[in-house]
């Protein structure tokens, strides 16, 4: 979905064309599949994390453009809304000392970012929502200049043939109707990506599925939203509400969402892909000139453009990538699980945390995902993203168990032991994964930090309005942001 689009209307034709488009694609996928044309003996890691930006009283900045063309630098791009950017970091191994590799850089990247951003009046905020955001700041006028924004938005809403409807229970209650899809743009969020082989495809997306609810548990740094203190991890719920393109009507007759959990263990890759050509209409009709049999057949790699854009449209929160580097196919989990921030070494602790984990469950002599329920697995990642760090988690042998016990008694052990067989040296393992006992420990996430802040300083400042107790918890949270003390460290006061 990062590519430009130059058409903008599509007729029947267009439809049924693409549709035809996407079968032949689809085919020519399940014969690569058959062939193992793909790479992966070398398994790389990539990265991409979404940020706000946000003007000197904390309000969403809408100066992408500019921000952009201050930082000069093609890591960073633009996402949904115009108080949005995103970075895409190279791919790279995991092993050695590669993570505080990588947390160099990025510091250094996001340091010299956020320099030039003040030349515009702005400053770079990663956080899973912004809690200064109103409903004013999300209409079509806070869509990104590129044209495939209010496309899309376009599209979805043809398809829906009415507004959104957006409800949403936690400690308060929101309710309200948006008429753009403008309401996703507060969604940012951390993508982390695995290469894997076709054969390891299910086992790796089915581990990442079973860990979900215990990712959101322990990385929930989404709590308020519109003034309203909701979900831990309100993200979850406002970017499936934000993408529906289902009526009150289909959704009563089961139609599956665009964001979705799933519903079932997978098998193959080849699961997905077809899933999303037998469940989902397209929403972005666009065929490319290439012929993907003629290609295959001389020998080449197809680009299978149509079944790449499709994908995209598609929002699982453990995604499958197929794409091509230097003429070669690969394959990808990409997770979609976390909020951004709270710091970058809070990022990459979670991504230890995640990439280790996950090597353990899928070198299980037996696997976790034959030992719980895929129902099972959806409720805890619905009860991760509702309570966070205070969520009741279920874990076979163990029943249903705070997740902070999960993770001291069972799941950290065996991340040490995934990021041992990565090859991570134990120095950095030891490092990153304290980072995440500790935030177990003192039972502090970024969502916690910032809704024990938020009413600590709505207790001491009254009759402060609670608009600006956010900006002034918001004001706190980016200066300790900037420190790069992980957030189990952050001074309520």
């Amino acid at each position: 979905m990062g590519e430009d689009v130059e058409q903008t209307t599509f007729g029947r034709e267009d439809r049924q064309r693409y549709r035809e488009k996407l079968r032949t694609c689809l085919d020519v996928f399940a014969r690569m599949l058959g062939e193992s044309k793909f790479d992966f003996e070398r398994p790389l890691t990539g990265l991409e994390i979404e940020f706000n930006l946000v003007d000197e009283h904390q309000d969403p900045a809408m100066r992408n453009a500019d921000v952009l063309e201050a930082i000069a630098n093609d890591d960073f791009q633009t996402e949904l809304g115009q108080f949005n950017i995103e970075i895409n970091v190279k791919p790279r191994g995991l092993a050695g000392d590669a993570t505080d590799q990588l947390e160099k850089e990025l510091r250094a990247s996001l340091n010299d970012a956020e320099a030039r951003a003040r030349t515009t009046g702005s400053h770079i905020v990663m956080i899973g929502m912004l809690p200064t955001l109103t409903p004013d700041h999300l209409t079509s006028a806070s869509f990104s200049g590129n044209p495939r924004y209010a496309l899309l938005n376009e599209q979805i809403f043809a398809a829906r043939g009415e507004d959104l409807y957006i409800t949403i229970d936690g400690p308060e209650r929101l309710a309200t109707y948006a008429d753009t899809i403008a309401p996703e743009a507060a969604c940012t969020s951390v993508q982390f990506h695995l290469q894997v082989s076709p054969q390891d495809y299910a086992g790796t997306w089915n581990a990442a599925q079973s860990i979900a609810g215990v990712q959101l548990a322990l990385g929930a740094n989404s709590p308020f939203l519109f003034g309203k203190e909701l979900w831990r991890e309100t993200r979850v719920a406002l970017f499936e509400q934000a993408t529906d393109t289902r009526p009150l009507e289909l959704k009563e007759q089961g139609v599956r969402p665009r964001v979705w959990f799933g519903e079932r263990w997978i098998t193959s890759v080849f699961d997905q892909f077809e899933e999303n050509v037998r469940y989902f209409p397209a929403l972005l009709p666009l065929c490319d000139p290439e012929d993907p049999v003629a290609v295959h057949d001389r020998g080449d790699t197809p680009k299978l453009a149509e079944l790449r854009m499709h994908n995209g449209t598609i929002y699982r929160w453990n995604r499958p990538v197929y794409d091509v580097y230097r003429g070669k196919p690969h394959l990808r989990v990409e997770n979609r699980v976390l909020p951004a921030g709270p710091t970058v070494v809070d990022v990459l602790a979670n991504g230890a945390f995640y990439y280790g984990l996950l090597r353990a469950l899928v070198e299980m002599d037996r696997p976790l995902w034959s030992q719980m329920s895929f129902s099972a697995a959806f409720d805890n990642f619905e009860a991760g993203a509702r309570r966070g760090i205070d969520a009741h988690l279920y874990w076979p042998g163990l029943g249903e168990v705070p997740a902070t016990e999960l993770v001291l008694r069972r799941l950290l052990p065996l991340a040490h032991q995934g990021l041992a067989a990565w090859g991570v040296t134990t120095s950095v393992a030891d490092r990153l994964l304290g980072i995440v006992e500790r935030r177990c420990t003192t039972h502090q996430n970024g969502a916690e930090w910032q809704a024990k802040t938020f009413h600590r300083i709505d207790e001491q400042r009254q009759p402060l309005d609670r608009r600006d107790s956010l900006r002034e918890m918001l004001r706190r949270y980016v200066e300790y942001m900037h420190s790069n003390e992980p957030v189990h460290t952050w001074p309520v006061d």
